[in-house]
């Protein structure tokens, strides 16, 4: 991992941003700071960011609306910053795009230790696959570019993707036609053992369907085995360059 990641702390407290920025400074990254999304959007244009920490309560527009917008245009990982006890405002950060969410207040050391997982995860190359030996995956009609890290359809149209959801598409294509369980699917993607009411595997699941035109009710690509996991119904093959 990259110890000079640039990270974007977007909050409009003023005490949080501060604080953050000099612990993060200390363990070797870069941050910098944004009050509200017009000052997100500036810092974006004139600078590289490698993750975004986001608060959810932001004055105007919200961090679930700037998650949103930003993920139509940018797989910048993002980390959300959500009020304890409230699960419905998580399980909208992840519908929204989120990599990960984090409840306030929490330790600084807490954060980075969820800054750094995420970024090992979006840095890495995938999984048994190196850059010389795959450039891209093909199923169903559909393109997986290993590159951008984006979908394309058919007809070339460009689907942008979440980190969150290359990662859970990329497992899925590594191992077609194979049943993978919530718990499988957590520690492939995240690395992470699955908490009893953790939602996230059903919710990116649910995000590729919608974006790979797969109906909930009757999917044909990504199945649900009931009482056992999911699985892709589809062939794939590899694209390797000349």
């Amino acid at each position: 991992m990259d110890t000079n990641s640039h990270i974007l702390v977007v909050d409009d407290d003023r005490e949080i941003r501060t604080l953050l920025a000099e612990y993060l400074d200390a363990n070797g990254f870069r941050t910098l700071t944004a009050t509200n999304g017009a000052d997100m959007r500036k810092v974006l244009e004139e600078s590289r960011v490698d993750l975004i920490v986001l608060d959810l309560t932001l004055p105007g527009e919200d961090g679930l609306t700037l998650c949103r917008n930003l993920r139509s245009q940018s797989n910048v990982p993002v980390i959300m910053l959500t009020a304890r006890g409230e699960p419905l405002d998580r399980i909208l950060g992840l519908e929204m795009g989120a990599d990960d969410y984090l409840a306030k207040p929490f330790e600084p050391r807490e954060l980075f230790a969820r800054i750094r997982s995420v970024l090992r995860r979006t840095q890495a190359l995938p999984p048994n696959m190196s850059r010389s030996e795959a450039k891209a995956m093909h199923f169903s009609g559909w393109t997986l570019d290993l590159t951008a890290r984006h979908l394309l359809s058919s007809d070339g149209v460009v689907v942008a993707l979440s980190g969150a959801e290359f990662r859970m598409l990329k497992v899925f294509l590594d191992h077609p036609n194979r049943i993978l369980n919530r718990d499988q699917l957590l520690e492939l993607t995240q690395g992470r053992e699955a908490d009893p009411f953790d939602r996230s595997v059903d919710i990116q699941i649910s995000r590729l369907r919608q974006k790979l035109g797969d109906d909930a009710r009757t999917p044909t690509i990504i199945k649900t085995i009931r009482n056992e996991g999911y699985v892709l119904a589809t062939t794939v093959t590899m694209e390797t360059p000349e």
